[in-house]
């Protein structure tokens, strides 16, 4: 870490008014240039100093690095980063919108990848630092300059109730620091280093490595990874999960790979669509070869829960697991029915449901599902053909995200691999809606051992599926910027 960001640290972690002025001109201009800074020097031409002198009744006091241009004094507009003094106990730091709006920033406060990135600082804070409590927050539109702090925030942090009444309204991220200056240290420069990103600015080179490595930190909570380890405990936990995710996430490899070695292959798999039926997933009258004119009849036949039920039951020490793949293409609420009472992790007592006719041993006319019957449904997120799952089924299953991983392009790939998809997955952290960002194509695209694979898959796989979406209206708020990135991908 820089020594400019280790005197910021030091000055955060003063507890003290005196002379608060000069203290901020000197630790400002300790951030740039080389030996001590962490910013170019450059950099320091984007941002101007405000640091007023405060009297205990003065105000609320405050140091802040606001945008250019701005006036020298009076209310400002725009991003900048805030620190907020209090005697006798470490500065509240964080993300401000001006008072006078968003000028000249909108263009980054209105991105949602700006939004995106603050909430993903304060969830690893949060992590790292919280112990149990709350140690940072971030607004969900930094934009709303209409809505305050919340007032849970408000009452943990009673000591700041000065700066909330003050500035609650255009504060959008905000770290408390606890008692290591070293983990302020790292929080100032996680909210530095975007603030400088988003004007151009990276860090010099011999803190580069070190700020790439903060970043990875915390740019697991905006995407964060799920291991198939952490699945299988969940289906013991829960029972019944679902895995979403965008397409290429490896969703169904990892329940596949589940049921053959957690479940030890004790389990099948089926695969909904938009026909499947009530009769096909619980069960309902089949034609069978019969005696008569037409050498058919029709008897009740059980679906593949309620085959999965019975296997189960047959087994009762071992765990069974039903895999559902695609399970938002059909209509759920009638394929399950009444069969959905049954889909309770922790029942208070065991649930029945009466079926229609006698399906014959173990269950004849009432259906109960044994507490080793798991079932896990994997559900792709860019489908938009069907309805969302609904809210009664989201009650009774866990749900985990895959989100697409570098790591995995990073190791199992070759150029140009992870260079197309870290400026893609880029477009969509930046520019995608929430709803849009769960179309982010997965790492699955990108792989390849050599580098003609790599290219051939990226024109044959990922770019008619980025094409679908332009041609659904799926990506309509940064149109031009996939279509930029597809004309890159025709030159490869």
């Amino acid at each position: 870490m820089s020594s400019g960001i280790q005197k910021l640290a030091e000055l955060i972690h003063s507890g003290s008014l005196e002379d608060w002025g000069r203290r901020n001109r000197e630790v400002f201009e300790a951030l740039f240039g080389s030996p001590s800074g962490r910013y170019p020097a450059k950099a320091k031409e984007s941002v101007a100093l405000r640091a007023p002198e405060f009297r205990e009744d003065s105000g609320v006091p405050f140091a802040a690095y606001i945008a250019r241009p701005n006036p020298d004094s009076g209310p400002y507009g725009g991003m900048s980063f805030v620190m907020f003094p209090v005697a006798g106990k470490p500065c509240l730091i964080g993300m401000v919108c001006g008072t006078q709006g968003l000028a000249p920033d909108e263009a980054i406060l209105g991105r949602p990848g700006h939004a995106r990135k603050m909430q993903a600082i304060c969830a690893w804070l949060n992590r790292r630092a919280g112990a149990g409590g709350l140690a940072a927050w971030a607004k969900q539109d930094p934009t709303r300059t209409d809505l305050e702090i919340p007032e849970s925030v408000r009452r943990a942090w009673s000591e700041y109730a000065d700066v909330f009444k003050r500035y609650g309204k255009v504060v959008y991220a905000l770290y408390k620091p606890g008692a290591a200056p070293e983990e302020t240290a790292q929080a100032a420069a996680a909210m530095l280093d975007v603030m400088f990103e988003e004007r151009g600015f990276l860090p010099l080179e011999e803190h580069r490595g070190e700020g790439e490595q903060l970043q990875a930190e915390w740019f697991r909570h905006l995407m964060p990874s799920v291991t198939r380890a952490e699945v299988a405990e969940l289906l013991q936990a829960r029972r019944y999960v679902i895995v979403q995710g965008p397409p290429g996430t490896g969703k169904t490899r990892m329940a596949r790979l589940l049921l053959q070695e957690e479940y030890g292959g004790f389990g099948m798999s089926v695969q909904f669509h938009p026909g499947t039926t009530y009769e096909n997933f619980v069960g309902g009258l089949a034609p069978v070869h019969g005696e008569g004119a037409l050498g058919l009849r029709f008897a009740p036949a059980p679906g593949f829960l309620m085959r999965a039920a019975a296997e189960a039951a047959r087994d009762p020490a071992r765990s069974y697991l039903l895999h559902v793949d695609e399970i938002n293409r059909a209509d759920l609420a009638k394929i399950l029915g009444e069969a959905i009472f049954l889909f309770e992790p922790e029942p208070e007592s065991e649930r029945a449901i009466e079926l229609p006719y006698d399906f014959g041993p173990p269950f004849h006319r009432t259906l109960c599902l044994p507490p080793n019957l798991h079932v896990l449904g994997t559900m792709n997120t860019a489908d938009r053909s069907i309805a969302i799952v609904d809210v009664a089924l989201r009650r009774r299953f866990a749900f985990v995200t895959l989100w697409p991983s570098a790591q995995v392009v990073e190791e199992q790939s070759c150029d140009p691999g992870p260079r197309a998809f870290r400026e893609l997955l880029s477009l969509f952290i930046e520019h995608a809606p929430e709803e849009g960002l769960t179309l982010a194509p997965g790492h699955s695209y990108f792989l390849g051992r050599t580098g003609e694979e790599v290219r051939r898959k990226l024109r044959t796989a990922l770019a008619p599926l980025l094409e679908e979406y332009l041609a659904q209206g799926y990506v309509a708020g940064f149109a031009e910027a996939v279509r930029g990135y597809l004309q890159w991908l025709r030159t490869l």
